[in-house]
């Protein structure tokens, strides 16, 4: 058999490595010289830009003088429709006042005191906190079947079918808490609402029963259907004066359970734990406070801040405890008359300096645990309680987009706080607070806060 000597084994592999450092080196050079042979290479090409649409604001961007922004708002602020105005101005860089009017007048500040209790929930709560509404048995011994829906001061769970979106999003739903009821090994022949987390009065000082009917509040209990909305499909859905009751219904009718046997419990759950849900995490819960002003959620996140700070889970609880983290907070609370944290009633009494100085303090360099609030204000034109607003004049010159801020109305009240834009690049802070206002007043306040965006008064 003819055997291939070893040694061309040898110079047949040595070949080989000798043709691929070739090509290695080939390639390398190649690669040092763009990729292309000399004789080939086509002219360089201009390198790449772009031009974002969002870019960051400089600080070199001239201040509004207070001599500039008293002529430019002259006219506007003396506007009758107004009535009694109080507002302020500032650089939200240097936190240098501006501008003000009966800064310091307490006055009723409706909506704009949600930016009180987000600001301290962000300063007390866990951002990530989840709120778990469960279902407990109570004693098999005495009360055979008997299931509890035990509240945790969540609003938002819902009675919608896993077919429909919920409300809230995010939102736990009484089918799941109902299936997983199913499994526990309990036939349940009864429903009992624990009720107890809250204490104290379920309507604030101020606040008008009307306003249950027509869909700005619901009593605050400690558990409810979709902040106690009967049609939650509907925007302006009536509100029911038994949210409590109500939950613990629809988790009776999900349970083949008699709603109408509903009762409150004798007194805290006890018993084994058969089924949970948990709401949104709490920046979403914020973001949908502040974007729809929704009332009810305002309260309960109130008394949120009220339980962590050992406060009690009440209407004085969630006030005591909301103004007592901002003051620590080096917020100036003088002047501060608050009985609720939504700021529906009409004995609400606040200033515009306070409101500004907390909205520095958010868009400033020097809390910036505050500084998601920025980002939970409505946008002008754009989102929330401010989407059809700011949007006529001149598109070069309009406020839509420049601005954020939380809006407050209540009968002849008409407020405003949050951060504009000027046309030089600077950012401001500011709030307004209109009280006695006549038939135009929202509509003069907007004309008023629009001038901030475009009156280039550095000089």
């Amino acid at each position: 058999m003819l055997r291939i000597p070893r040694r061309g084994s040898h110079v047949v592999l040595a070949a080989a490595v000798i043709a691929l450092v070739a090509v290695v080196v080939a390639a390398a050079a190649l690669l040092t010289s763009g990729g292309r042979s000399n004789a080939s290479a086509p002219p360089p090409r201009p390198p790449a830009t772009s031009k974002p649409a969002l870019v960051p604001l400089g600080d070199a961007a001239a201040v509004p003088t207070t001599v500039g922004m008293t002529a430019a708002l002259a006219a506007a602020a003396a506007n009758p429709n107004l009535g009694i105005l109080g507002g302020r101005i500032t650089d939200a860089l240097t936190g240098n006042q501006i501008w003000e009017q009966r800064a310091d007048s307490p006055m009723q500040p409706a909506s704009t005191i949600k930016i009180l209790t987000a600001a301290a929930a962000l300063l007390t709560l866990d951002r990530t906190a989840r709120l778990t509404t469960t279902v407990q048995a109570a004693d098999q011994n005495r009360m055979p079947g008997v299931v509890v829906l035990v509240g945790a001061g969540d609003p938002t769970l819902s009675a919608a079918p896993p077919s429909e979106e919920t409300w809230y999003r995010g939102a736990g739903r009484i089918t799941d808490l109902a299936d997983q009821v199913r499994k526990s090994g309990i036939t349940p022949t009864a429903v009992q609402v624990d009720n107890s987390l809250f204490s104290g009065p379920d309507m604030a000082p101020g606040w008008d029963p009307a306003d249950i009917a027509g869909g700005d509040i619901a009593p605050i209990q400690s558990v409810m259907l979709d902040a106690g909305r009967i049609q939650p499909t509907t925007l302006q859905s009536r509100r029911s004066p038994t949210p409590a009751l109500d939950a613990g219904r629809a988790l009776a009718f999900a349970l083949g359970v008699d709603p109408a046997k509903v009762t409150f419990a004798p007194g805290p759950a006890e018993g084994r734990q058969l089924a949970s849900v948990q709401s949104a995490p709490l920046m979403e819960r914020l973001r949908q406070m502040m974007m729809e002003s929704d009332n009810v959620m305002a309260e309960t996140i109130g008394r949120e801040v009220a339980r962590a700070t050992g406060r009690p889970s009440s209407f004085a609880g969630s006030v005591d405890a909301v103004v007592g983290k901002l003051a620590a907070a080096e917020i100036d609370m003088t002047g501060a008359s608050l009985v609720d944290a939504s700021g529906l009633s009409v004995a609400n009494l606040l200033t515009a300096s306070t409101l500004d100085q907390l909205v520095t303090a958010a868009a400033g360099p020097d809390q910036p645990a505050l500084r998601p609030m920025v980002d939970l204000l409505p946008v002008a034109g754009g989102s929330g309680t401010l989407s059809n607003r700011f949007l006529g004049g001149d598109p070069k010159r309009s406020s839509a987009g420049w601005l954020r801020a939380k809006t407050g109305s209540l009968t002849k009240t008409n407020s405003m706080a949050g951060i504009v834009t000027d046309v030089s690049g600077r950012v401001l802070s500011f709030a307004f607070i209109s009280n006695n206002a006549g038939m135009e007043g929202r509509t003069r306040l907007d004309a008023l806060v629009g001038i901030l965006r475009t009156c280039g008064c550095s000089s």
